[in-house]
């Protein structure tokens, strides 16, 4: 009986102790943005915008500069001229920008987790759209054009995408 009690707890311990064991935390991997930055403001047919004079601690994590027509991410060409960067903020919160020419209805859905109408917020003397998720986790800030429409995105409050709208400049 011991040693069915053993050929038994000894794959048990194993088991246990490989799947509880703390996952190691990964790095955050920066990008370099500004060459894309460059590139996509000598490309696009709109203002592309990016922050200036961001507080000490932001991270870029995420840079995409892709043409009309051109492969987007998943092989499909895209539908618009899109322009995305993202940054993670000095408490790990991902704030996502957005930018793209053609069918806004699209991009807003899916760039505002098919949020939906929450008020307006002032940014400097833009209105912009509040916009908030169906299961109220990620707000969104939405600026349309008739050349652009610009998203700041995060699972934050709207605060925190004010400050980072108003850091947003095209060059």
């Amino acid at each position: 009986m011991i040693r069915s009690l053993a050929v038994i707890l000894v794959p048990v311990l194993v088991i246990t102790i490989f799947l509880t064991r703390t996952p190691r935390d990964h790095p955050v991997q920066e990008v370099d943005w500004q060459p894309v930055l460059t590139v996509a403001r000598e490309q696009a047919p709109y203002p592309v915008l990016a922050p200036i004079n961001l507080p000490q601690g932001w991270r870029p994590t995420r840079v995409s500069w892709i043409r009309a027509g051109d492969p987007a991410l998943n092989g499909v060409p895209s539908v618009r001229n899109a322009w995305q960067l993202g940054f993670l903020d000095p408490q790990n919160v991902y704030v996502g920008l957005d930018q793209g020419d053609l069918k806004p209805d699209l991009l807003i859905s899916e760039a505002t987790r098919e949020g939906l109408v929450d008020g307006h917020s002032t940014v400097g003397s833009a209105i912009w759209e509040r916009r908030v998720s169906a299961d109220d986790r990620t707000r969104s800030l939405v600026l349309t054009t008739p050349s652009v429409t610009t998203i700041v995105s995060a699972d934050s409050g709207y605060d925190l995408l004010e400050a980072y709208a108003a850091t947003l400049a095209s060059k």
